[in-house]
């Protein structure tokens, strides 16, 4: 299910660990450590809906046409049917919640969700009680409330959206790969072969955002997902390309409302005995 950021070891895939035949009920809930199991990077889908909450760490999921990142305190949202690829900084360590179609008034796409602390406990409590006791009524009137409370959480823009034009999505490719590169929208219309204008026209038809805010949102990803893997504020600033750790700091400030140091501080005090 998820591909771990890093070498092939002999350690077993995680999807042994899970079967979805036995989902009894509207939803179930399971833990995965891994530290226990080894990657899987391909694309799949499963016929439930499936949010991915972190706890520690951050995920990167790859679906539909964008790219969302999952840092403490989120979820991913998969709708059923959705074919998806995860990746999962090394100390990550996840909860998944699978959800019947139609169980829940939950979006139609993929979008990252804010998830409350008292969410999250449900969810946690859900796995718990499934894997020591299996389903009896008490759990299902918990998951029936865990879910009215799923449907309740707010949105979060922690996503990217990306194309499959090709001329967008060689873009998307190289800087992904290589955030840092700070070509100019017109060296990029260059590099494609297109006019700067039509190159204009096609990123904001193809995202929804200009070149400049586009970029600044990929910048955002990765350093969300730098910084949960545990990397310092100063080596993401300078592995993204910012003149100065400020600089940085006073983008991510702009966007998410808060410092890097703050943002985590809050996240990982909510989640710290997960």
């Amino acid at each position: 299910m998820i591909s771990k950021m890093g070498q092939p070891s002999s350690k077993p895939p995680c999807s042994t660990a899970i079967d979805l035949s036995h989902l009894q009920g509207p939803a179930m809930a399971i833990r995965m450590d891994f530290a226990d199991y080894e990657a899987e990077g391909h694309q799949h889908q499963h016929r439930q809906g499936q949010l991915v909450l972190a706890l520690h760490g951050a995920v990167t999921c790859r679906a539909e046409s964008g790219v969302w990142i999952v840092p403490p305190n989120s979820g991913v949202w998969i709708p059923g049917g959705v074919l998806h690829s995860n990746k999962v900084t090394s100390n990550a360590r996840l909860t998944y919640l699978f959800v019947e179609p139609g169980a829940a008034m939950l979006p139609a796409e993929c979008c990252t969700l804010a998830v409350s602390p008292m969410l999250r406990e449900m969810i946690l409590q859900v796995a718990e009680l499934s894997k020591n006791a299996g389903r009896d009524a008490h759990v299902d009137r918990l998951v029936r409330v865990m879910l009215d409370e799923l449907a309740l959480m707010p949105r979060e823009r922690l996503e990217l959206p990306v194309s499959d034009h090709p001329k967008i999505a060689l873009i998307a490719a190289t800087l992904l790969a290589d955030p840092k590169d700070r070509r100019t929208l017109g060296q990029w219309a260059e590099h494609v072969a297109v006019s700067e204008r039509t190159l204009k026209r096609l990123m904001v038809q193809e995202t929804g955002l200009s070149f400049g805010r586009w970029r600044r949102q990929l910048h955002l990803v990765i350093a969300l997902r730098e910084l949960a893997g545990g990397a310092t504020v100063q080596r993401v600033a300078g592995d993204l390309g910012y003149e100065s750790t400020t600089a940085f700091i006073v983008m991510f400030k702009k966007a998410l409302g808060t410092t890097p140091s703050r943002y985590f501080a809050v996240r990982l005090l909510s989640t710290e005995h997960a």
